[in-house]
């Protein structure tokens, strides 16, 4: 062999070491960050999602709203980034003060389906670069430890754009500045099928549930399958998985309006039955004064 070919095949083989050290490295990052339980700070959520009181200037009254969680005796606040330009610099603000009320804060952004052209507006300022937001919401947890979570609103709707390899190199985008940073997306009942739970469940810190009784007939009606349809979720994506019930408070664009009744049954089921409970949406003391009243109720009952 010559002088050449040995200096060829010797570098052949230290490109290997160096790709095995390599991969054994990034092997001993993936375990460490396994060993993370991001799912632990979303278990026992008692929380409202949107619906944020606004000042004149159509900035959130964020005195107004952190008295208001206060008096609900919510653990939990999602924040919607969607409605106004300012409420990722709103966001920034409240995040200090819920802080020192106790409360930790998921972020939501909605996904494609809820965006220009189906809808007015974007989640601002970075809209449909959810890898951007990733990074970007990672760096506000770590500079904010309040911010303890973030999700997207109807993931599974979106699949074509969230697929499970986009999914992954936007969670290891969020992971590798803070690897505490928990995901929990939006994703329904029959959206939970055996397919999904076998491409997405290992990518996954918990799952944002919005109980419609789908496992019978969707409505906003019947609070009697809330049980049974989280056991399922957990037989899918697995027993440890924090499965987060959210009520519908605020009227459906298709199953129409809720009761009081029905709320506080939902509550009370998923407080029982599931590992945490928010409210979608946030109601209104005085305009929506009967819901408030049980959300306020069912939580003060809260173990």
């Amino acid at each position: 062999m010559s002088s050449a070919a040995s200096r060829s095949g010797f570098g052949r083989f230290l490109g290997f070491a160096f790709a095995l050290t390599v991969l054994a490295s990034l092997a001993g990052h993936a375990v460490a960050a396994e060993m993370v339980d991001r799912g632990a700070v979303l278990r026992a959520a008692r929380g409202t999602y949107a619906g944020q009181p606004r000042l004149a200037s159509g900035r959130v009254d964020q005195a107004r709203l952190l008295e208001e969680l206060a008096e609900l005796r919510v653990n939990t606040y999602n924040w919607l980034v969607w409605h106004r330009e300012t409420d990722w610099d709103d966001l920034r603000a409240f995040l200090p003060q819920a802080a020192a009320r106790g409360i930790r804060v998921w972020v939501t952004l909605v996904p494609p389906s809820e965006s220009p052209p189906k809808t007015k507006a974007y989640s601002e300022p970075f809209r449909l670069e959810y890898g951007r937001w990733a990074e970007e919401i990672a760096r506000l947890s770590l500079a904010e430890p309040a911010l303890v979570a973030w999700s997207i609103d109807d993931f599974a709707h979106n699949l074509k754009v969230f697929t499970p390899a986009a999914t992954a190199e936007m969670l290891n985008r969020a992971r590798a500045i803070n690897p505490r940073l928990a995901f929990v997306p939006c994703v329904y009942f029959r959206q939970i099928t055996p397919a999904f739970a076998a491409a997405y469940a290992g990518l996954l810190d918990g799952i944002l549930f919005p109980y419609r009784n789908e496992s019978v007939k969707a409505d906003l009606k019947d609070a009697g399958q809330v049980a049974a349809e989280v056991r399922r979720v957990r037989e899918l994506l697995g027993k440890n998985l924090p499965v987060i019930v959210d009520v519908y408070a605020t009227r459906h664009s298709s199953l129409g309006d809720s009761t009081p009744e029905y709320v506080a049954d939902v509550i009370r089921a998923g407080l029982v039955a599931a590992d945490g409970v928010m409210i979608y949406c946030h109601q209104n003391p005085r305009s929506q004064a009967a819901k408030y009243a049980v959300i306020r109720q069912g939580f003060s009952q809260a173990p």
